[in-house]
């Protein structure tokens, strides 16, 4: 018997055309109330067929969440290719991904104040995040405050990915206000003194 040498990307195209259901629902209304059977509905798809790609919502939330990290995670680096000084590639970062995050009605629903954001506990548990955030926090290249052990690069993107959260739920009064409080509060603890010289 043949072997369907298709079947993972069939499945592969499946998963995103389901997370891509997801999306669309996010973008009207908080992630927070979106169910299984809405998300199978926008889809065009069975219960039982979102159930074979995704286990549970928690299991579709974090596949979602993963695929727009990684997305995220590309236009930060891109933005931020050309920036060479250390505590502004850490600022023009987390303005870049606050601003695409704010851009994005399924994003932003993440983090909307209703209900307890879902979004803050997905970044905060997400493997995916934490790696892709850890990454960023290596880039700057400064062998960051406090030295650069795996350890300590762990806590320093566990804590950004806090100030991030914490800006999308309480955000600033401006751009301008968040990066002053980047570059007062958040680069001078990130960024050792030697390299912003």
């Amino acid at each position: 018997m043949a072997r369907d040498w298709l079947s993972a990307r069939r499945s592969e195209v499946a998963a995103d055309h389901i997370l891509d259901a997801a999306d669309e629902l996010f973008t009207r209304q908080e992630a927070a109330t979106v169910g299984m059977h809405e998300i199978a509905a926008a889809a065009g798809c069975s219960r039982a067929t979102l159930y074979r790609y995704f286990e549970n919502r928690e299991a579709l939330y974090t596949a979602y969440v993963h695929r727009e990290a990684r997305r995220l995670y590309e236009e930060v680096s891109e933005q931020v290719a050309t920036v060479s000084d250390p505590a502004q590639r850490l600022i023009e970062g987390v303005i870049t991904a606050l601003h695409a995050v704010r851009e994005s009605p399924a994003l932003s629903s993440w983090f909307a104040t209703a209900q307890p954001p879902i979004g803050g506990e997905m970044a905060d548990q997400s493997e995916v995040i934490r790696a892709l955030v850890e990454g960023f926090v290596r880039s700057l290249g400064t062998g960051a405050a406090g030295g650069d052990s795996a350890d300590h690069v762990g806590r320093q993107a566990r804590w950004l990915v806090r100030v991030m959260v914490s800006l999308l739920v309480f955000p600033g009064d401006d751009e301008a206000d968040e990066r002053t409080m980047l570059a007062e509060f958040v680069a001078p603890l990130m960024i050792p003194v030697q390299a912003t010289q």
